[in-house]
C-alpha cells in the first residue's frame, strides 16, 4: 500500500509542481553557470544501497568536491562536520539557491527517485556515506539506530523534517528517524505529509 501511495502521489505531485519546476530551471540558468540539476555524491539508501539523488542545483558547480578538497574551503569543511554536516551562511549557495533551499523547492526532483523505487514520499533522511561513517564515530551510541533506519527507504519528507530540520544534530535526528521506523504506518505518513507544506512555505529550520 505504501508503494502504491508513493507512485500515485509522486505522479500527482509532479503534475502539480511542473510549472514550479519550469520556473525553477529557468531561474537557475539565469542566476549562475552550470546544469539545472545538482551534481551531488551518491546517498545511502535502503539496506545500504547507494543511489543517485536528483535535486535542483542550489550551489556553485562542483560544490561538494570543492568543500572537501579546495584549501580555501578547509575551515568550512571542519565547520560543516562539526555542525552535523550542515553549514549556515554557506558561500557555495547561489542567490536563487538560498530561496530554493529555504522552501525545499530543490527537493522536488526527488519525486523521480520515488518513481524509480530509490525513495519513498515519507521516510528517514538519505545520508551521505561519509556523513554516516563520521557521525557514527562521533556518536557511537547511534550505530544500532543507523542499522534500523537503513531497513527502510529514505523519504523526501519525514518525521525529522517536520520537527526541526537542520536545527537538529545527527544523534537526535537519527533517533527521530529510528522512532519513525518503529512506528511506521500509513496514518502517521499522512500526518507527516499534511505538515510538510507548512514547513516548505515557512522555511522553518532550513539551512
Amino acid at each position: 500500500m505504501k508503494r502504491i501511495i508513493d507512485i500515485v502521489g509522486a505522479l500527482i505531485l509532479l503534475i502539480i509542481f511542473s510549472p514550479v519546476c519550469l520556473i525553477t530551471a529557468i531561474a537557475i540558468k539565469l542566476d549562475s553557470d552550470g546544469p539545472v540539476l545538482a551534481d551531488v555524491p551518491e546517498r545511502v539508501g535502503q539496506y545500504g544501497k547507494k543511489f543517485k539523488m536528483f535535486k535542483f542545483r542550489s550551489m556553485i558547480v562542483n560544490a561538494h568536491f570543492l568543500l572537501r578538497h579546495q584549501p580555501k574551503f578547509r575551515h568550512l569543511f571542519e565547520e560543516y562536520k562539526k555542525g552535523s554536516y550542515k553549514l549556515r551562511n554557506d558561500p557555495r549557495v547561489t542567490k536563487v539557491g538560498k530561496f530554493l533551499r529555504k522552501h525545499s523547492i530543490d527537493e522536488i526532483p526527488q519525486l523521480v527517485n520515488v518513481l524509480k523505487g530509490d525513495m519513498s514520499l515519507v521516510g528517514p533522511r538519505a545520508y551521505y556515506p561519509d556523513e554516516l561513517n563520521d557521525q557514527q564515530k562521533k556518536f557511537p551510541h547511534t550505530q544500532k539506530l543507523v542499522t534500523k533506519v537503513l531497513t527502510v527507504k529514505p523519504g523526501i519528507t519525514g518525521l525529522w523534517q517536520v520537527t526541526g530540520r537542520s536545527e537538529i544534530e545527527f544523534d537526535k535526528r537519527i533517533a527521530i528517524d529510528a522512532k519513525y521506523v518503529d512506528n511506521m504506518a500509513l496514518p502517521s505518513d499522512l500526518k507527516i505529509m499534511l505538515k510538510t507544506p507548512w514547513v516548505m512555505i515557512t522555511g522553518e529550520g532550513a539551512v
